[in-house]
């Protein structure tokens, strides 16, 4: 379920984006570590959900979304295209902005 969100939100992004650039994968990647982060903190904290279910949503579902192996082929493709600025912007992007997005979505979950 997660692997057929990350397509089908990657795809939805460049409808709106070029594909120059892998725009798709960086936004579904800050999306789903925003959401990791928002679930965890609010299942461990204000809604008790039993350790199972949040392995299966954090582990089964968001990390099929965010998975970095598109992350990782993308990256690479570019570097071999000659690509490496493109590729450093999109390896610095995307590891900045997941983090950030995870301390904010932990930072949200612990306010709901």
């Amino acid at each position: 379920m997660g692997a057929s969100a990350r397509y089908w939100l990657s795809g939805a992004v460049y409808r709106f984006l070029p594909t120059d650039f892998p725009y798709g994968n960086l936004i579904v990647n800050v999306l789903g570590c925003f959401l990791i982060g928002l679930l965890m903190v609010s299942f461990q904290g204000r809604f008790i959900v039993h350790p199972s279910l949040r392995i299966f949503l954090a582990i089964g579902i968001l990390g099929g979304v965010t998975t970095f192996s598109s992350f990782s082929y993308e990256t690479l493709s570019l570097i071999q295209d000659g690509e490496i600025f493109r590729a450093s912007v999109n390896i610095i992007a995307s590891v900045t902005c997941c983090l950030l997005a995870t301390y904010l979505g932990s930072l949200l979950g612990k306010i709901l």
